[in-house]
């Protein structure tokens, strides 16, 4: 799984860059897409919270992570509706890709990632990944300071991913 590809979408992206953890992707996969819709809602997003802007578009400029532009959006807009533009970009460039993995946490695009045969890995599972690699020492620090962040993660997920790693 850890030489595999993937692709991101946007609250992972988000994430990993509040704890200052982005870089982590490119040590943990092959290579790492990011679709245009994704890109575009983290770069040139309103939110005055600015997570991922900066590190996002550095990454893409020396070419760490890989700008993808789904071919079939007619698919894209069909689908969308109950899942916002990236999450159905990555869904469907994960299958022009033909990758396995897609990285995204919101329960109902992991959902519809599942129907179209991919696995899904949350934020949470790629440090997970990172810690048992040796690339990061814990990852309780990193999960709180997401809490503190307004970053949602229930008791329940918090718990088992810290009884995974033995903290």
């Amino acid at each position: 799984m850890l030489n595999s590809k993937i692709i991101m979408n946007s609250t992972p992206i988000i994430g990993l860059s509040i704890i200052g953890k982005l870089h982590l992707l490119t040590a943990l996969f092959k290579e790492v897409y990011v679709s245009q819709a994704v890109y575009e809602e983290v770069v040139n997003s309103n939110s005055p919270r600015q997570y991922g802007r900066e590190e996002l578009s550095m990454m893409v400029k020396e070419g760490a992570l890989r700008l993808y532009q789904v071919e079939n959006s007619r698919l894209v807009k069909k689908l969308y509706g109950k899942l916002h533009e990236g999450e159905l970009e990555v869904i469907v460039g994960a299958k022009e890709l033909d990758l396995k993995f897609v990285v995204m946490d919101e329960h109902a695009a992991r959902t519809l990632a599942k129907t179209f045969l991919l696995q899904p890995i949350g934020t949470i599972g790629v440090l997970i990944f990172a810690k048992k690699k040796g690339l990061i020492q814990e990852i309780k620090p990193l999960l709180d300071t997401l809490i503190i962040h307004d970053f949602y993660i229930s008791k329940r997920l918090y718990q088992q991913a810290l009884a995974q790693v033995d903290e």
